[in-house]
């Protein structure tokens, strides 16, 4: 029997229950899927495939998975920094959207949030977005897997100028996509309970379990959210989205930093999952989410890097190194969040997140072949004693060298193989350029 692919020699993280590690491990693929793993390092022994990769010197791990991004706004990067959430969004980031999202500049940026996530190891990315037909024919180029959202807000928006038309839009982009390729999901994303109405929260979350789609909704992320749901309605975001009928399984709740034990509580309950997204919550100082009472309560968390205006970049590594490391110095706890958990979280954990545990977010037989090689030969990897270790606190996405999606490689040796890196980083150059022109 010829295979599709054998990848050997390299040492193995499966990520799964036990959280075995393969040494000189060897994976089979057949049919976009994990067929075998076994130990050894002799090229003639190895069965007949293909394509054969020599993982010498790298560590093989899940691919990564982001819950929670906003692939387009890759093109306001750095646009507007250092500034509180309400002020970034309503004073810069709105207005910016009102001028330059366009299906043009949204295909063009999506691209380029592809390439940096492909690069970095990221092969499932959880969005949502405006003109999100645009961003999901992209995201279908580039050969990654993602449930793609289009947001729902009661304001004028791009693509959707009249906010009456808001929820009839989702739908036909959801009915457009759903069914329509093997690597991507429709989905339906309300903005905020702020942003948002009682009657367009329903209604939105009515149309996406109507087909069993994931609904996604940022909630609970500042203090000043919390005062003006509290102010209106006498309970906390969490409280009033149940208290509407929108928490269930299908249900994945963003940022979730201001919530006390009945919050928590409730969310477990609803069997709702949490994308923690440290870094966009630092940089936007909304604060620190209770993700160790999330995981005590067995609700499913996954880590996200947020959009690029609120964050910078879409490194999940870099996301691993923050969470272990800020939820130690904010439980004064040297052994909260450890490296295996923090891994498990940015793997299995976002795959359970967006429902798609028993598809990927581990290395085992029957499941997506998904995974990353990454380079373990360099100076800031070596010596290696623990693989989770590096992984969290040393290594970073330019130690990435191939990534495989449904037993596609979509990038090797650093190259990637359905987008053009080149062409990619000119056209958003230009874009750049413009938008810097037109803001003085």
């Amino acid at each position: 029997m010829k295979y599709d692919m054998v990848i050997y020699n390299g040492t193995v993280i499966t990520l799964n229950s036990e959280f075995d590690i393969i040494e000189n491990g060897i994976i089979i693929i057949k049919d976009r899927k994990f067929e075998r793993f076994e130990t050894g390092t002799r090229p003639q022994d190895l069965p007949e495939a293909k394509k054969t990769i020599d993982a010498k010197g790298s560590i093989i791990l899940p691919g990564l998975v982001n819950t929670h991004t906003h692939l387009p706004m890759t093109l306001f990067r750095g646009l507007a920094d250092d500034l509180p959430l309400h002020d970034w969004l309503e004073n810069h980031i709105f207005p910016a959207e009102a001028k330059h999202i366009n299906p043009e500049n949204v295909q063009a940026s999506t691209r380029l949030a592809c390439a940096e996530m492909i690069m970095s190891g990221t092969t499932t990315c959880c969005d949502g977005y405006f003109f999100e037909d645009e961003v999901a024919s992209a995201v279908s180029d580039s050969g990654l897997r993602a449930i793609l959202a289009q947001g729902v807000i009661d304001f004028p928006a791009p693509g959707v100028p009249n906010p009456v038309d808001n929820i009839d839009h989702a739908v036909a982009y959801t009915q457009k996509w759903l069914g329509a390729s093997k690597l991507i999901r429709p989905s339906i994303f309300c903005h905020s309970p702020y942003t948002c109405s009682a009657e367009t929260l329903q209604k939105a979350k009515k149309a996406a379990a109507s087909k069993d789609l994931l609904f996604q909704i940022h909630v609970a992320e500042t203090k000043q959210e919390w005062d003006g749901v509290n102010s209106e309605h006498g309970i906390s975001p969490i409280q009033y989205l149940d208290r509407i009928g929108i928490l269930d399984r299908n249900t994945l709740l963003v940022h979730c930093i201001w919530v006390d034990d009945h919050d928590v509580e409730t969310v477990a309950e609803r069997e709702c999952a949490v994308s923690h997204n440290p870094e966009s919550n630092m940089k936007l100082a909304s604060g620190i989410a209770p993700v160790e009472k999330f995981l005590e309560a067995g609700i499913p968390v996954g880590l996200g890097t947020d959009g690029c205006a609120s964050n910078n970049t879409l490194d999940i590594f870099q996301a691993m190194d923050m969470t272990a490391k800020l939820h130690k110095v904010c439980s004064m706890d040297p052994t909260a969040m450890d490296a295996k958990t923090v891994l498990q979280m940015a793997t299995i954990g976002g795959a359970r997140a967006m429902g798609l545990e028993k598809e990927i977010g581990t290395l085992e037989i029957g499941k997506q072949a998904d995974l990353i090689i990454v380079d373990n030969c360099r100076p800031h990897l070596t010596p290696m004693y623990n693989p989770a270790s590096h992984l969290v606190y040393a290594a970073n996405g330019n130690d990435v060298k191939t990534s495989i999606i449904g037993g596609r490689v979509v990038m090797e040796d650093s190259k990637l193989v359905f987008l053009n890196l080149e062409d990619i980083l000119e056209q958003i150059a230009a874009i750049g350029e413009s938008i810097r022109k037109q803001r003085g």
